[in-house]
């Protein structure tokens, strides 16, 4: 069990919110929750991060990246897990974010069918990777293929 009271293992926070340990050395990583150090250099968080992982869960969920999650949790006060009132506040901050990626979703859907799947190859038809063939100017064959290399990720640009 845990050392002090009202603090719970790495395990049992796992258990209990049903996220990997892995997950949660992540968020911890990240600093998105924090946990105390044992003089055996074990982790103990305090129970109400069951709430702060929920919180970033729903929120994962939704869409919301690890990094505006992090912000969100940044604006409560130190140690504070979020309430139901912090997530109506947070979350309509968010709805923009969301509407947006929701209209460049059905964009996508539209013009799917446009599309030959695959996004590398430099023609003038493809409207989703390559609208007015703007990678001809790069070269010759697949583009796409030969960014992915060279460290730019392959990221399509925004629709």
């Amino acid at each position: 069990m845990s050392s002090q009271a009202g603090e719970i293992t790495v395990g049992q926070l796992a258990a209990r919110s049903g996220v990997a340990v892995s997950a949660l050395h992540f968020y911890e990583a990240r600093g998105l929750i924090e946990a105390r150090r044992t003089s055996g250099n074990q982790r103990r968080y305090p129970r109400v991060t069951l709430r702060r992982v929920a919180f970033i869960r729903a929120s994962q969920r939704v869409g919301i990246p690890l990094s505006r999650i992090k912000d969100a949790l940044d604006t409560l006060p130190a140690g504070r897990t979020p309430t139901p009132g912090d997530w109506t506040r947070l979350s309509a901050a968010w709805r923009q974010d969301l509407d947006d990626r929701i209209a460049q979703l059905q964009d996508l859907r539209d013009r799917l069918t446009d599309c030959i799947g695959c996004g590398c190859l430099s023609m003038d038809t493809c409207l989703l990777a390559n609208p007015d063939d703007a990678l001809a100017a790069e070269g010759a064959g697949p583009r796409r293929l030969h960014l992915s290399r060279g460290g730019a990720g392959g990221r399509l640009p925004p629709l």
